[in-house]
């Protein structure tokens, strides 16, 4: 199948965005893994002075996990999904949390502007046309050693990670999702895990955009291999690939 992009993956994420909660919440550890990779930031809690910028929050669980982790911090949460992002509003948030409607791609646009300490994106890199110009804005939004951290699906490269992700999307999700009318939006979700970068190609991907201190880190359970936190923060000096 052709993945979704742009406006047309915006609308699938808009359609599904009621029952979308109902459903990661079915994944065991979901939240405690974005919890896990908030922690991983490694930023002096409670977050106090601190500028974070969500990017691609969804409805809100990992805005959820970063105010959990830190929360003091000014958080700036931003989605290309208007229906997904009326979710999220409407939950109950404490502290400093906007949330911004806008594509990964348009930030400044948007009037999202930096330096922000950390860069949290879950989700996110697998679903833009562009990866390598998403890390550019990223990286341009960084204060100087700024960190990243992306929580993503990003497969270990062994035969059997790739076999256990496909056969939980077509035994569990895609059931599921398709007799919600969003099976369209689950049948790319789970493409776009299998045609995206490894853990290893994503990490050079990283450090070719100029970012150092890169690592990935397992999450455990039945993701093991499947999911993973990529860190980095944003070099000194920038060499390579970055524009």
């Amino acid at each position: 199948m052709t993945l979704l992009r742009d406006a047309d993956l915006s609308a699938a994420f808009d359609h599904a965005a009621d029952s979308y909660d109902t459903l990661v919440a079915a994944n065991p550890g979901y939240h405690a893994h974005l919890r896990r990779s908030a922690r991983r930031l490694g930023l002096p809690q409670p977050g106090t002075g601190l500028r974070v910028l969500d990017l691609g929050c969804g409805t809100g669980a990992s805005t959820a996990a970063l105010a959990r982790v830190l929360p003091d911090a000014d958080i700036t949460a931003v989605d290309a999904s208007a229906g997904m992002l009326d979710r999220a509003r409407a939950k109950p948030w404490a502290g400093s949390v906007r949330f911004v409607c806008a594509p990964a791609e348009a930030l400044a646009e948007a009037g999202v502007h930096g330096p922000f300490d950390a860069v949290f994106a879950a989700y996110l890199f697998r679903n833009v046309a562009d990866p390598d110009a998403v890390l550019d804005a990223v990286h341009n939004l960084l204060a100087p050693h700024g960190r990243l951290a992306v929580h993503e699906y990003t497969l270990s490269g062994r035969p059997l990670d790739r076999a256990v992700w496909s056969a939980v999307c077509r035994g569990l999700v895609l059931p599921v999702a398709s007799a919600l009318g969003d099976g369209d939006l689950y049948r790319h979700l789970w493409r776009s895990v299998v045609e995206f970068d490894t853990a290893d190609r994503f990490t050079a991907r990283v450090r070719a955009r100029g970012f150092d201190h890169v690592r990935a880190l397992p999450l455990p359970g039945w993701q093991t291999g499947i999911t993973h936190t990529i860190l980095a923060r944003r070099a000194a000096l920038r060499v390579g690939g970055g524009r």
